[in-house]
């Protein structure tokens, strides 16, 4: 008996080691993604360590790090197995930032927001909708489609947490997942990739910036990359360095885990591929492109309210935070927190055409430009929006197009039919059925 215990022990020992040994390159990025994570669930969205740990953090090798969450001093340390500690800071304003294990204090900037409430009602205020009952909706296969987005009981597959479809500006379903509700504030990943296509949108209708523009910044002056257009990078049409895996150590994972200031890592790639002819997905690109922001101003103060003052405190999504790096630059490429309802507020932004209530917010132009197929994506991406037009949800309408965020996070905008479908989960397609999940939806609005 003694001897089978000594054997599983060692086993137990090995297997342990086994574990360090094949992930520990990787241990750095294992405890930044896993201190970030459970920061900024714990200090922006209000939830506890047991549910991120068992959800937003089971990821294999995520689930091996060990978090210790300090209320008082806001932060949280990760380490697997006593090794590669990480810590992240919340920040009021700006959210929770991985700074390095022998610095506490890191960006001082803060935007300056406004939350004035108006007197109206969802969404264009925080009064309730009046109920309205619309006769070309089948409200029963509607709802049937909202629940069969979601598990059924002890079931861990399509792992949904929020729905909210919009018809002619009236939230006419929705549903949470146990533990999150109507004010709970969820991470777009990626979806943020959109909000920097607005800020850059604002930016044009007000005559600053152009799309055709070149010498994007000075330390490419003197080589081919200064050539290469605002919409080659609005489109990831660049032909610039890029690879975008979050399985490896590769460009994004070092980005979003490894670097204080996120904006530099694409900036410093060099040029591989032909620009306008050389589509690749990098979240790199989006985070230059908030570099690219930083420029259009004298003071970085300025650069932090513009987000806010021209964009999401005009349309009122006042859950809204963009979290920055370690030197405070906005991480437009994944870090948007928000309410599903105040998504959808985005989506709207863009379904009425860049019109806010009777206010152009974005010109009409800008929302065209932006589900414009770029070349080499095959119809399914414009500038840094994904796109139905090659027909990727066979059974969904082509004039859709959407915010798209890791594990399934979803804003879709589809003009034809004036609706909005918001979903965030932890699943992606084909586990989560997209095209199935939109067109039950959609088949209940005649």
């Amino acid at each position: 008996m003694k001897k089978f215990i000594k054997f599983s022990l060692l086993l137990i020992v090995l297997f342990f080691a086994y574990v360090v040994y094949s992930n520990y390159p990787r241990l750095n990025i294992i405890t930044g993604f896993s201190a970030k994570s459970v920061c900024s669930c714990t200090f922006e969205a209000g939830r506890d360590l047991q549910s991120i740990e068992e959800g937003d953090n089971d990821i294999n090798p995520v689930f091996y790090a060990e978090n210790v969450v300090n209320i008082e001093e806001k932060s949280v340390t990760s380490t697997v197995f006593g090794l590669k500690k990480r810590k992240a800071v919340f920040k009021e304003g700006v959210g929770c930032i991985l700074v390095p294990e022998d610095i506490i204090e890191t960006t001082s900037f803060k935007p300056v927001r406004n939350f004035n409430k108006t007197n109206l009602q969802y969404p264009y205020g925080e009064l309730p909708q009046k109920d309205t009952v619309f006769n070309t909706i089948n409200y029963n296969e509607l709802q049937l489609a909202v629940n069969n987005a979601f598990d059924n009981e002890n079931e861990e597959i399509k792992r949904t947490r929020a729905v909210v479809v919009i018809y002619k500006d009236q939230i006419i379903a929705e549903k949470y997942a146990p533990g999150f509700n109507k004010n709970t504030k969820l991470l777009g990943w990626s979806m943020t990739k959109s909000i920097t296509n607005a800020v850059l949108g604002v930016l044009e209708k007000q005559g600053r910036i152009n799309i055709n523009q070149t010498n994007l910044f000075p330390e490419w002056q003197d080589d081919e990359r200064s050539n290469i257009t605002l919409n080659n990078l609005l489109q990831m049409n660049s032909g610039l360095e890029w690879v975008e895996d979050y399985n490896t150590i590769s460009d994004v994972t070092k980005m979003l885990f490894l670097e204080d200031d996120m904006t530099k890592i694409q900036l410093n790639k060099p040029l591989i591929g032909k620009p306008n002819e050389s589509w690749v997905y990098s979240s790199g690109t989006t985070n230059l492109l908030s570099g690219f922001i930083r420029n259009q101003f004298k003071t970085h103060q300025q650069y932090l309210d513009f987000w806010y003052s021209e964009l999401i405190d005009k349309i009122g999504m006042s859950s809204m935070l963009i979290e920055t790096d370690a030197t405070g630059y906005y991480i437009g490429s994944s870090y948007g927190w928000a309410t599903a309802r105040d998504w959808a507020k985005f989506g709207l932004l863009y379904l009425h055409k860049g019109n806010w209530n009777g206010t152009q917010i974005l010109n009409e132009s800008w929302i065209d430009y932006s589900k414009t197929p770029t070349n080499g994506a095959n119809g399914e991406y414009g500038a840094q929006f994904w796109l139905n037009a090659g027909g990727v949800y066979p059974n969904a309408p082509k004039d859709l197009f959407s915010c798209n965020g890791y594990q399934g996070q979803h804003v879709f905008i589809i003009p034809s039919k004036d609706v909005v479908i918001v979903r965030f989960g932890l699943t992606e397609n084909p586990v989560f059925k997209v095209d199935t999940f939109l067109s039950e939806i959609l088949a209940s609005i005649n």
